[in-house]
C-alpha cells in the first residue's frame, strides 16, 4: 500500500524540505528597500570626507543673487547711472546752454519717473531685496542732491534752499536708522507730496525758463521748501512718539518677565 511503500523507502529517500523561501526572506521590508533621507545625507557626508555637501547652500545663494537682478532694482541702478550723466549734461558748455539744459532735464525726468515705479513694483510683486532697501534711498538723494548743488553752483538757486532740502533729507534718513529698533516710520501723504513738489520745482529750475514760467518756478520751489520743513518736523514728532512707545513696551515686557 502507499503508506507501506513510503515507510519502506524511509531509509533511502530523504524527507522533503520546503526549500522555497518565505515572504520575509524574499521581500525586504520598506526600511531595507528604500534608504531613508538621513542615510543619503550620511552617505553624502561619507563621500565628502564626513562633511555635508554644500550644493543646497550654493543653490540658495545663486537664487538670492539672481533675485537682485529684478526689474525694480534695475530701475534703481539706472537712476544711479543717470546721476553722473545728468551732472555732465548740466555743466556742459558752461552750464547755461539751453540745449544741454534740456537734455539734463530729460535725464532728471527719467530718474524721477523711475523713482515712482521701482518701489511700487518691488512691493507689488514681492521684489524687495536688501540691495534695493539700501540703493533706492541713495539713488533718490543722489539725483536730487546733484541737481540742487549744480543749480546753486551755477547761481540759479540760493544755497540756503539747497541746504534746507538736503539737510532735511539726510537728517530724516539718519533719524529713521536711529529709531528702526523701535519700528518703522511709514511714508505719509505729505512726504509724497513733498517729493513730487520738489521734483517739479527742481525740474523747472533745470530748464532755462524765462518770463512768467520763471516766476512760476519760484513759487513752486517756495511750496517745496515749506513742505520740506513741515514734513521734516512731522517725521521728528513721529520718531519721538515711536521711540517713547518702544521704550515703554520694552520696560513693560521686562517687568512682566521678572514677575
Amino acid at each position: 500500500m502507499h503508506d507501506d511503500t513510503l515507510h519502506a523507502h524511509d531509509g533511502t529517500l530523504p524527507a522533503h524540505r520546503d526549500t522555497s523561501p518565505t515572504h520575509r526572506d524574499v521581500a525586504p521590508t520598506h526600511r531595507d528597500a528604500v534608504p531613508a533621507p538621513q542615510d543619503d545625507a550620511r552617505a553624502s557626508q561619507d563621500q565628502e570626507g564626513g562633511k555635508p555637501l554644500r550644493g543646497g547652500k550654493i543653490t540658495a545663494a545663486a537664487v538670492n543673487q539672481a533675485s537682485v537682478w529684478n526689474v525694480a532694482n534695475l530701475l534703481t541702478m539706472l537712476r544711479l547711472v543717470l546721476v553722473p550723466g545728468f551732472v555732465a549734461l548740466m555743466l556742459a558748455a558752461g552750464g547755461y546752454d539751453p540745449a544741454w539744459r534740456s537734455l539734463a532735464w530729460a535725464a532728471f525726468a527719467v530718474a524721477m519717473i523711475t523713482d515712482l515705479f521701482d518701489g511700487h513694483l518691488a512691493r507689488t510683486y514681492d521684489l524687495v531685496t536688501d540691495f534695493g532697501k539700501i540703493a533706492d534711498p541713495i539713488a533718490d538723494k543722489a539725483i536730487m542732491g546733484a541737481a540742487l548743488i549744480c543749480l546753486s553752483g551755477l547761481g540759479d538757486l540760493p544755497w540756503w534752499v539747497t541746504g534746507v532740502i538736503l539737510g532735511r533729507e539726510l537728517g530724516i534718513t539718519l533719524l529713521r536708522f536711529l529709531v528702526i529698533r523701535y519700528g518703522v516710520i511709514p511714508a505719509s501723504r505729505g512726504g509724497k507730496l513733498k517729493t513730487l513738489t520738489q521734483g517739479v520745482a527742481v525740474g523747472m529750475y533745470v530748464l532755462a525758463l524765462t518770463g512768467w514760467l520763471a516766476t512760476l518756478r519760484f513759487w513752486v520751489m517756495a511750496a517745496a521748501v515749506v513742505l520740506t520743513v513741515l514734513t521734516g518736523l512731522d517725521y521728528v514728532r513721529q520718531a519721538t512718539v515711536l521711540r517713547r512707545r518702544g521704550i515703554a513696551e520694552r520696560r513693560a515686557a521686562l517687568e512682566e518677565s521678572k514677575a
